[in-house]
């Protein structure tokens, strides 16, 4: 019996990526669903996990347990993450208001690592606590191994999931949402613009999040408020850059513009899929030789992501820049938190993502 489950469980997993197309949009204050599909499947997170390492650390701040300007260090533990990283080394410091900017614009994994070892004591400690608010603010199909998304067994969410927790930012946290609105930050050296291709380009977005992994694709949780109405989106499994920014855009925009009377609120969406409880794997679909081939001949040709969407524009001055960086004198003795617990994640899941940049005016 065991061997026929695993044996479906593989022909589900080979079969799915043509099927799921996981995406919702989601008014924060009522709930109410505007378009959904597949949002029960299950999915792997990638950086979308950051979502849930930031509103951990936001509780522990409302706990008094530390406060924007403690020092974040980077460990040993840390520092071996694999990209995307700040490749800081062990013993150097930053505050956690510069960490929280390096995680959610660069979507950094050494920091992500080095903020919950800082919140949880120890990076294990911090994904038992990742989980157990996962399980009380109702993510009923969630579980999280580490607090950066790089792939494992035993990692996952759902679309739907993934509202929960943004609209759960968005209503608990509202004194932090400027982390999610950052164009960029600044080290003073060097500039890193945001993924998230909506920010200063889709009229009234304020956040939140992008992520991408061979095994998941191109996703991105989105936020925008117009008039009073906040609402957010959630897109799973594009196959490019420009893909996902186009199709969150669209969402958002119909939410913003129609009328609610008639749609479901959230709880009243029924679990449906039939291979919603097995973890789609898209690699094949996303990073092949002809998948890569097909997106830089189209949708991020030379580097630059082809929005299609009429309802982002383009940006015509200099993306404003936040400062984050390395705390003075920190280069510390080597801290030893963490120092002999293994890196998670495979580097090998890492594909070669152009940096987003505007599209020139012509």
């Amino acid at each position: 019996m065991g061997t026929l489950a695993g044996a479906c469980a593989i022909f589900l997993a080979a079969v799915l990526p043509a099927s799921a197309n996981p995406r919702l949009v989601i008014d924060v204050d009522t709930l109410k669903v505007y378009e959904h599909q597949d949002i029960f499947q299950k999915w792997y997170p990638a950086s979308l996990t950051k979502l849930m390492t930031a509103y951990i650390t936001f509780r522990a701040i409302k706990a008094d347990q530390l406060t924007l300007e403690s020092p974040v260090v980077m460990t040993k533990n840390a520092a071996s993450e694999a990209p995307s990283k700040m490749f800081y080394k062990p013993g150097q410091k930053m505050t956690l208001d510069s960490a929280l900017k390096m995680m959610l614009v660069k979507s950094a994994n050494d920091v992500a690592v080095a903020i919950a070892e800082t919140v949880g004591g120890t990076e294990q400690a911090f994904i038992e606590r990742m989980n157990a608010e996962a399980r009380r603010i109702g993510m009923t199909s969630s579980r999280f191994i580490n607090p950066h998304g790089l792939p494992g067994e035993g990692q996952y969410t759902t679309a739907r999931d993934l509202a929960v927790l943004a609209v759960t930012l968005k209503r608990e946290f509202p004194q932090y949402a400027s982390y999610f609105a950052l164009e960029g930050f600044t080290t003073g050296k060097k500039d890193y613009p945001n993924y998230n291709m909506l920010i200063g380009r889709f009229e009234g977005a304020d956040g939140m999040k992008t992520g991408f992994i061979c095994a998941s694709g191109f996703n991105q949780v989105s936020s925008a408020v117009r008039s009073g109405r906040r609402v957010v989106s959630v897109v799973l499994g594009e196959d490019s850059l420009g893909a996902r920014a186009d199709e969150s855009a669209r969402l958002l925009q119909k939410a913003l513009t129609t009328v609610a009377t008639d749609k479901p609120s959230l709880a009243e969406i029924p679990p449906y899929g039939e291979s919603r409880e097995v973890v789609a794997d898209v690699s094949r679909e996303i990073c092949s030789k002809q998948a890569a081939k097909v997106r830089s001949e189209g949708r991020d040709e030379a580097g630059r992501q082809k929005l299609l969407s009429p309802y982002i524009h383009e940006i015509d001055r200099p993306l404003k820049l936040a400062f984050a960086g390395l705390m003075p004198g920190s280069n510390d003795k080597i801290a030893k938190a963490g120092k002999n617990a293994t890196a998670q994640g495979d580097a090998v899941e890492i594909a070669d993502v152009p940096i987003p940049v505007p599209r020139p005016s012509f």
